[in-house]
């Protein structure tokens, strides 16, 4: 597949068919019984955020977690802009805060971000060291581990390749990854690399991903 080519036209799917479980794994090994909805970005990512967040119901029978790579150097105000721009409710993560559906926790910065086996999530205090952080890979290396095909990762505008390992995590356990296309990053080098390992599901427009979101969920959930 060159470069070109999906910012033209969805992918098909991933090597391999989603939900497939880990051989040898017995029939449904993960730890949460939801779905859970990881929103990745960087560079433009407020914007992208936004359209995706505001369709999306107050009701929605997913957990979702939002990550964005962030200065630690200044206070973040992404919580509070995010929350005045979608129904559902927003607040910031803390250490061991339960995964709940129709909430979403909001990556804090300086701290990476863990799914942990109980359906609650972990924050690693890094303060200034690098690399980016949250860390979009190790995000979705753990959602990937406890929430197997009921992982949605959606990999937004960004700089750099952050979270292309993880989207291949997210394949390896059955879960579904979206990725934005080119037309409408205001950055595609992180969609650009998620699209690279061609195990992305569906390259969507920006308009056209919550409503993405909400098909997958409704199938997903139990």
């Amino acid at each position: 597949m060159s470069p070109a080519e999906p910012t033209r036209n969805p992918v098909a799917g991933p090597r391999g068919s989603p939900g497939t479980p880990v051989p040898g794994s017995g029939p449904d090994p993960f730890a949460l019984r939801f779905p859970v909805v990881a929103l990745v970005t960087s560079a433009g990512g407020l914007d992208a955020l936004t359209q995706v967040l505001a369709p999306l119901p107050a009701d929605l029978p997913a957990a979702v977690i939002v990550a964005q790579h962030q200065s630690p150097d200044r206070a973040s105000e992404l919580t509070e802009i995010l929350r005045r721009r979608t129904a559902l409710p927003v607040r910031q993560g803390r250490d061991n805060d339960e995964l709940t559906p129709g909430t979403v926790l909001v990556a804090p910065a300086a701290h990476h971000v863990l799914v942990t086996p109980h359906a609650r999530i972990g924050l690693l205090d890094v303060g200034r060291l690098p690399p980016a952080r949250p860390s979009l890979d190790l995000l979705l290396a753990t959602l990937a581990v406890t929430c197997g095909p009921r992982a949605l990762a959606v990999v937004l505008t960004g700089r750099g390749t952050d979270a292309q390992a993880g989207i291949r995590a997210v394949s390896h356990c059955g879960g579904t990854v979206f990725a934005q296309d080119h037309a409408s990053s205001a950055h595609f080098g992180m969609p650009g690399a998620a699209i690279d390992t061609d195990l992305v599901h569906d390259v969507l427009d920006l308009a056209d991903i919550a409503a993405a979101i909400r098909t997958h969920v409704a199938h997903h959930r139990r």
